[in-house]
């Protein structure tokens, strides 16, 4: 009975020895280690917004052009005029170069960021930076479509503040998505790195 035990213990060893080799062949032969797949973008498309002069805006009108996006909003505390700051030295360092790039920010809080409100808050940061804004549908779809988190989050004693996605992201002069612009350098490399795609 041991003996029989033993024989079967054996083979079921074998049997696992067996599919562990053969897995691992399969796995060699489909090429199934670190795997570097090219995909399409799954970020940016269609949007039709309005700029902070009341003028509509479509992701055609921006072919042609590398663009940034940033998604925020004007009762922001720190992030945004921060990252506006930022990338308004980028623009700055670009000089005569700067009108080769759109920039844009992009309200997540369409209640209270109307194109006059827009226009106001613009008016501390670049002249290149483009402001849009829209109805509640039209930027509920730029967000799905850019892949942006934003929510509305109640304040004691009243009004709201929003929770947001905050990259910037680069766009080709086709409108296909780049990378997240790093904005952790210098204003000299960023603006170094935005010129290779002017």
């Amino acid at each position: 009975m041991a003996s029989r035990a033993s024989h079967v213990l054996l083979v079921l060893t074998a049997f696992v020895a067996g599919l562990v080799i053969f897995s691992a062949a399969i796995f060699l032969v489909a090429g199934k280690g670190p795997i570097q797949m090219t995909a399409p973008s799954a970020i940016g498309g269609p949007f039709r917004l309005t700029d902070h002069h009341g003028q509509t805006v479509t992701d055609a009108d921006l072919k042609g052009k590398p663009f940034l996006v940033f998604f925020g909003f004007t009762h922001c505390p720190d992030i945004c005029p921060t990252t506006l700051f930022e990338v308004s030295e980028i623009l700055g360092k670009l000089g005569n170069e700067a009108s080769g790039v759109n920039a844009l920010f992009v309200t997540v809080d369409p209640e209270r960021d109307t194109s006059d409100k827009l226009k106001d808050y613009l008016s501390s940061f670049h002249p290149q930076l483009r402001g849009l804004t829209g109805d509640n549908a039209a930027i509920a779809s730029m967000e799905r479509t850019y892949r942006v988190y934003s929510k509305k989050v109640p304040l004691e004693g009243g009004g709201y503040t929003m929770d947001h996605t905050a990259l910037v992201y680069l766009m080709d002069k086709e409108g296909r998505f780049v990378a997240p612009f790093n904005m952790k350098r210098g204003p000299d490399e960023a603006a170094a790195d935005l010129r290779k795609y002017l």
